[in-house]
């Protein structure tokens, strides 16, 4: 199964760009599981398990945050084209629509100065006074954790609580993603960076906004193993169908997720997912990464899903030369997909 694919990500660990990976393919009924290399090289090496948790980065965008928005527009307690500002009203654009958050369209210069500086209450008054640039808003796709940390704000206001516990309830529990955490303990946690002021990160959210954003950050700060996603994407798999039987999301949810929602004909994306096309027939896949050397390819039409998770920045950060290498695995993984 896939065996040049297989053979990228014993190279790029061979290699040294990332220290060690725990992947995944599903394909129908079958299932390849593998774990290589080492999940920490410093202070002291340690091999990768295939429970191993990791830090998953801006997969906390797509499993947590998105899920429950998705969940809060089948119950019609928000609709995609209202103003943020109508939930969060503290919000100061009035232009900016769900659907521009979701979408990454719009238009907010996500910059905050002297950011690694401010309490978290200074932190989210800074993010609530971001505007949005009227030449940019729903014309172009600008990729930033800024509308998943406001549409986390907007859950919070909704829920009535942080959206980290929201995504706990909503999200890890139904979904019976035992592992799964924002407050990872054990021994078996991947470290990431080593840090000029934190020292090794370890069970502790490497990204710095959510490091100061704590259980009030929707973008990043959940922990996984491989299983926990393996659980999540056979959800999306069945369309919203849960092991169970019960349904998680309605299958026309799943099912709409599949199309572009930017209104950018030049600029596909869908909610809160990127999208790839297969290189031949331009099937469109579910497709997000994190930073930290995540991401997740999911194809339900087709029953396929591609999962790889490492901790790529430990305990250095050559973002550069792991992007080359992460879309050529990409590439690799579609062209096999395609052909068998």
């Amino acid at each position: 199964m896939y065996p040049k694919t297989k053979n990228k990500i014993e190279e790029l660990v061979n290699k040294g760009i990332m220290p060690g990976a725990a992947y995944c393919f599903i394909k129908g009924n079958q299932i390849y599981q593998r774990a290589l290399g080492l999940r920490q090289i410093i202070p002291s090496k340690e091999q990768m398990t295939i429970d191993t948790l990791f830090d998953v980065a801006s997969l906390t965008k797509v499993v947590g945050t998105n899920s429950v928005i998705l969940k809060l527009l089948e119950e019609k307690r928000i609709n995609i084209d209202d103003g943020l500002q109508l939930y969060l009203p503290e919000f100061q654009d009035k232009y900016v629509t769900i659907r521009h958050l979701l979408t990454h369209t719009s238009g907010i210069n996500g910059f905050i100065p002297n950011r690694q500086q401010l309490s978290q209450e200074e932190l989210i008054q800074a993010f609530l006074s971001l505007k949005s640039n009227p030449n940019l808003r729903g014309k172009e796709i600008n990729y930033t954790d800024t509308g998943t940390v406001l549409l986390g704000l907007m859950i919070e206001q909704l829920y009535h609580k942080p959206v980290q516990r929201v995504i706990e309830e909503e999200v890890l529990q139904p979904l019976k993603m035992t592992q799964a955490t924002f407050s990872p303990t054990g021994n078996k946690i991947a470290p990431t960076e080593l840090d000029s002021r934190r020292g090794i990160i370890k069970g502790e959210v490497h990204d710095p906004k959510a490091f100061i954003l704590k259980e009030r950050c929707g973008s990043a700060g959940l922990f996984a193993t491989l299983n926990d996603l393996m659980s999540f994407t056979f959800m999306m798999l069945y369309r919203g169908k849960m092991r169970d039987g019960e349904y998680f999301l309605k299958e026309e949810t799943v099912t709409s997720l599949y199309q572009s929602w930017s209104n950018i004909e030049s600029a596909p994306r869908t909610l809160g997912w990127d999208l790839r096309f297969e290189p031949e027939t331009k099937k469109p896949i579910l497709f997000h990464t994190g930073y930290t050397g995540t991401f997740m390819l999911i194809d339900s039409d087709q029953m396929e899903a591609f999962i790889l998770l490492s901790n790529r920045v430990h305990p250095l950060d050559n973002k550069p030369l792991y992007q080359i290498n992460r879309d050529e695995l990409i590439d690799s993984y579609l062209e096999e997909k395609q052909a068998l």
